[in-house]
């Protein structure tokens, strides 16, 4: 089976690695023309609104799913309408407004922050009276790994958030002064079959997650499954789902949902029984999902901007490096290594040893 993935990053990469060992081909449509993916299958390089690209892509491939949130529903719609495409473009609509999300989640009972539309200055103004200090004012639209956002702590810092994202859509929420960060992971197959990884604890600094945990018999699983299950079936999703989620109080409050495979899940190539990307493929080819079952104790590292060297970064015991073939950049995540170990303190010595080794200006 040839599976055409519209986007060609890491996660395509990572997709297509997981897919070989099935027998699947790809074939990626990517604007970028160094796409780290690009090797690991045909590469068609034009923009995404290209339709007769498009249409040359639907023709090479006999299922089509997305790697990034950000390709515009409209194209999704076009490689519906030739080939099957898992998950569904409403959810890729679903997950493109913060607005719309942020209704959905209301729709399903489900907690959120408060929030309010901001069309204008004045609007502005008036979110923050309904609200209260702190939030934080996000474009409704793009903006990912900490962009298009602006953190209000008092009425002075209006007019520069103003002035930094005017022009688009906005929206203003509610700062959550969280104890923790978790993203729930489900898969949904083609016949409504559900399956969850074990919740994962989220650290993020500027914005760019860093590392995540799987946490075996949390305390909030079943509340995350519930609140996971009701998007994934309201959306009639097929793929991988992640949804993140703000702790306070003890109490889930619903962030943001990501309509594909996810950051927070990449811990699972080596720490879980069948990994997100391998169940991705599963669930949108119709194949029986696999075991999300942790094997130990594990979490993934993300690298930012670099990666220590290989050699050193091989010495560590229960260290799986991934490098994604991305030139260093400032900000960008060049790669991430999965820790493994038989016990908690052995994690967390070899995550010590790891985190040597990145430069404090990177941490």
């Amino acid at each position: 089976m040839k599976i055409g993935i519209l986007g060609a990053g890491q996660l395509g990469r990572m997709l297509a690695l997981a897919g070989y060992p099935l027998d699947f081909d790809f074939v990626f449509l990517d604007p970028a023309a160094e796409a780290c993916a690009a090797p690991l299958g045909d590469h068609l390089h034009a923009d995404y609104t290209d339709e007769a690209v498009l249409a040359q892509f639907c023709d090479a491939c006999e299922l089509a799913t997305y790697e990034f949130e950000n390709v515009p529903a409209k194209v999704a719609e076009f490689v519906a309408a030739r080939v099957p495409m898992y998950p569904p473009p409403k959810a890729l609509g679903a997950g493109q407004d913060r607005l719309g999300e942020k209704r959905m989640f209301d729709a399903l009972k489900i907690p959120v922050p408060r929030y309010m539309p901001v069309a204008a200055r004045e609007a502005l103004d008036l979110a923050v009276r309904n609200i209260g200090l702190p939030c934080v004012l996000k474009t409704r639209r793009m903006g990912y790994d900490g962009k298009g956002q602006a953190v209000l702590r008092t009425e002075a810092d209006l007019d520069a958030a103003w002035e930094k994202l005017a022009g688009q859509p906005l929206i203003c929420e509610a700062f959550v002064p969280f104890e923790r960060e978790l993203s729930c992971l489900a898969v949904r197959g083609r016949d409504g079959t559900m399956v969850f990884y074990p919740v994962v604890e989220n650290v993020h600094h500027d914005g760019i997650l860093r590392v995540s945990t799987p946490r075996q018999d949390d305390p909030l699983q079943a509340e995350a499954e519930t609140h996971t299950r009701r998007v994934a079936e309201h959306l009639d999703y097929v793929g991988v789902l992640a949804f993140e989620f703000f702790v306070a109080d003890g109490k889930l409050y619903g962030n943001e949902i990501a309509p594909r495979v996810h950051n927070s899940g990449h811990w699972t190539i080596e720490g879980a029984e069948i990994s997100q990307f391998e169940n991705h493929l599963r669930a949108i080819a119709g194949l029986p999902l696999g075991s999300t079952a942790l094997r130990g104790p594990s979490l993934m590292f993300n690298f930012i901007g670099d990666a220590p060297p290989t050699t050193a970064l091989a010495a560590i015991p229960g260290v799986h490096v991934h490098l994604y073939g991305k030139a260093p950049k400032p900000q960008r995540k060049v790669g991430h290594a999965t820790i493994t170990a038989a016990s908690e303190a052995e994690l967390l010595e070899r995550r010590a040893l790891l985190e040597a080794l990145i430069p404090p200006s990177s941490s």
